[in-house]
């Protein structure tokens, strides 16, 4: 079922709409309903220059990340369950590990 609607553009948006639709030999409206399809398929997805700038950050992030050994990791895990079961790291002081 087709519902009719009004809609209003600048100038410059008619202007692409109508090339657009003369290049591909479509009328208007099927333009606009393919743009809009293809806008909602996008909702939630990152654009080219988001998922660049997310892969930038990443790429600066991952070489500040410390190297320690296995077992310090766990021992600082250690540590925090502890810590968090007896009210905070401030309750650990003077506690050996």
């Amino acid at each position: 079922m087709a519902v009719k609607v009004t809609f209003t553009f600048d100038e410059t948006t008619v202007t692409r709409l109508s090339e657009a639709a003369e290049r591909l030999s479509k009328p208007k409206s099927a333009v606009v309903r393919e743009a809009i399809h293809d806008f909602h398929e996008r909702i939630g997805r990152l654009s080219e220059r988001e998922r660049r700038r997310m892969l930038q950050v990443f790429d600066e992030l991952v070489p500040k990340i410390p190297a320690r050994p296995k077992s310090a990791v766990e021992r600082e895990l250690r540590e925090l369950r502890r810590a968090r079961r007896s009210g905070g790291r401030a309750s650990m002081r003077g506690k050996s590990v």
